[in-house]
């Protein structure tokens, strides 16, 4: 059943390219390029998720589960006015194999309280499907290709976003902005499909709410992406205790509730997010790891200091 929904996302060519990820507050390097040096040093993060943990295809019981690797790293530059930003993401679904580098840049500039970031990203997003893998129910049909199908597909993303330290940001971007379409598949017969960038666009916004007693945090945050044809909706929120140890929720709409925890030891955040399936298909729970560290730069630059976004 798995493998026959990758083979139809396939030949369609149309999937949507930047997976969402419980701990979405660490991935804005990735879907939003105006978040490029929104802080006083040099942001580096990592994630990795295991959907649907341990799902296996009923014909081959090979494991199948939707695995999906992230790690990146911003800065500021002061002679730049803004910051730059590097992101790398490994995305596997059964026999579909995804490899994306993002690289850009976000101007800074003053506006109210608060910083606007606008920023653009160059995205090479290498796509691949081996189909000697798939078990079609007809070995002679002639529009699935039998061999292994790549290509490399050349896009922009683009972004706003902006930050008040400490008390709340809001966010906007898309990604694979020009929707750009690979070359047509290779099959027994001529096709039309080909692999194609599924233009996405993000809504994110996330608040600080300091309680009388400064031990106490509550982190409030939502995020909203749709490819018009579907929309995806995450909310939730997570309660800190002196800056050191977190616990948290979030729901996504139809799909999950998330259970969340986190520790910084030594400057090193930890994140883990446990989801439970809530679509009634007896799919697996999921696992996401991620890891972030701010390298403290010495930076002569405007009055205003700013703590990084990745712990409002």
């Amino acid at each position: 059943m798995v493998l026959a929904v990758v083979v139809m996302t396939a030949v369609a060519a149309r999937a949507q390219q930047v997976p969402i990820f419980t701990n979405y507050y660490d991935s804005y390097a990735v879907i939003n390029p105006g978040f490029y040096g929104m802080s006083e040093g040099v942001n580096a993060m990592g994630i990795y998720r295991n959907q649907w943990t341990g799902f296996k295809d009923d014909f081959t019981g090979e494991v199948v589960s939707p695995r999906t690797f992230l790690a990146s790293a911003d800065m500021p530059i002061k002679i730049l006015r803004g910051g730059v930003g590097l992101s790398f993401m490994k995305d596997q679904l059964g026999f579909e194999d995804n490899i994306a580098l993002n690289l850009g840049y976000s101007y800074h500039m003053d506006l109210g309280p608060g910083t606007l970031g606008i920023g653009v990203a160059l995205s090479l997003d290498n796509r691949k499907v081996d189909f000697k893998k798939a078990n079609p129910l007809d070995d002679d049909d002639p529009v699935i290709p039998t061999t292994e199908q790549s290509d490399m597909l050349v896009d922009m993303n683009f972004g706003l976003f902006y930050s008040v330290p400490e008390t709340f940001y809001v966010a906007v971007s898309t990604t694979s902005l020009l929707e750009k379409k690979g070359k047509a598949l290779q099959g027994k017969s001529s096709t039309s499909a080909s692999f194609v960038g599924d233009r996405t666009f993000y809504l994110a916004a996330g608040y600080e709410y300091q309680f009388l007693n400064p031990k106490f945090m509550l982190n409030p945050s939502m995020m909203v992406l749709s490819d018009i044809a579907s929309t995806q909706i995450n909310v939730g929120a997570r309660f800190w205790y002196n800056k050191m140890v977190c616990f948290g929720v979030n729901y996504r709409y139809q799909e999950s509730v998330d259970l969340l925890v986190g520790f910084v030891i030594k400057g090193i955040q930890i994140n883990y997010a446990y989801d439970i399936n809530t679509m009634g298909l007896k799919l697996p729970g999921s696992h996401e790891v991620s890891l972030s560290y701010n390298f403290k730069l010495d930076l002569d630059k405007h009055p205003r200091i700013y703590r990084s976004i990745r712990y409002l």
